[in-house]
């Protein structure tokens, strides 16, 4: 959606990867229904504390099984949506567009599968022309990402990613945009490429930039691509605060637990006065909104 990880049931637990920040004017909020709620059956609320992965073998049963029809599912969906985009070739736009409506139906879909509870906030600020971020510890949030950025936007993916089966030939019919980030200069040069397509087509980026997924779930230091991109392209930065998902899906478990998530979008951060003397305050701002607005297992070891 620099960036690039759904720790992958599709290779290498690295899917979420893809929306990675590897590198590197306002709009005011238009007033929109306020935050919607959307709730899945109500299951148990789970703590911090509640630790281990080993619940039972049918616990794991379960939720191996919803790993495998969320594998299955979206693959069937990324077939079709593979074929929409070839039918869209001459139609750079069109294709993007298809892109997000494949992410929204796709991601709802994998959530819905899962099962968990899920609260969203501030979506008044969910349709904006921005560059969308947000703090990543799960394979979870890239289905969330998919399913809840607007439609016209855009992520930025290693240009591996064109070798993961069926996934990275969609991602590049669907007119997303690839850095080479084993080459600094070029990657610059990249970034400079996208700021530009950004603004000659009025689109939004999607970016993690820890640049990684966490494996704590601890909050980990931003990289500056975000900021890089918001002074070439003027956009405002919308963070979204993602909690609770890396205690529904852990790092190298199979086990889906029914911990509730939340989704809060926080008002845009405008970028129109930002100057290229100040990337590192810009970036320590950001950083500390989302210090602010995690819960406390959430925010960086001290």
């Amino acid at each position: 959606m620099e960036n690039s990880e759904v720790g992958s049931f599709m290779r290498n637990r690295r899917f979420g990867s893809y929306f990675d920040a590897s590198s590197a004017g306002p709009a005011s909020p238009r007033p929109k229904p306020v935050a919607k709620v959307v709730e899945q059956p109500q299951q148990r609320v789970e703590s911090d504390e509640y630790a281990t992965d080993d619940d039972g073998w049918f616990s794991l049963l379960i939720s191996s099984v919803r790993i495998i029809v969320c594998f299955v599912s979206m693959m069937f969906t990324t077939l079709i949506w593979a074929l929409i985009m070839l039918v869209l070739l001459p139609w750079p736009y069109q294709r993007i567009r298809q892109g997000n409506i494949y992410g929204h139906v796709t991601g709802k879909m994998l959530m819905w599968i899962l099962g968990n509870p899920i609260k969203i906030e501030g979506a008044e600020y969910s349709d904006e022309r921005a560059i969308y971020i947000s703090n990543h510890a799960s394979p979870i949030d890239i289905f969330l990402i998919m399913w809840l950025t607007p439609t016209g936007t855009v992520g930025i993916a290693k240009k591996e990613i064109i070798f993961y089966p069926l996934f990275g030939l969609l991602y590049v019919l669907a007119n997303h945009l690839r850095i080479d980030r084993s080459n600094p200069t070029a990657a610059i040069e990249s970034m400079k490429e996208v700021a530009k397509a950004v603004v000659k087509n009025n689109l939004s980026l999607i970016i993690f930039p820890e640049g990684t997924r966490s494996k704590s779930g601890h909050l980990l230091p931003f990289k500056k691509g975000f900021v890089h991109l918001a002074l070439q392209t003027q956009r405002p930065i919308v963070p979204i605060v993602l909690t609770g998902t890396h205690r529904a899906w852990r790092e190298g478990s199979l086990h889906i637990r029914p911990t509730p998530i939340s989704v809060k979008y926080l008002p845009p951060i405008t970028t129109d006065d930002w100057t290229a003397d100040k990337v590192e305050d810009y970036v320590k701002l950001v950083h500390d909104v989302y210090v602010k607005n995690l819960p406390e297992s959430q925010r960086p070891p001290a």
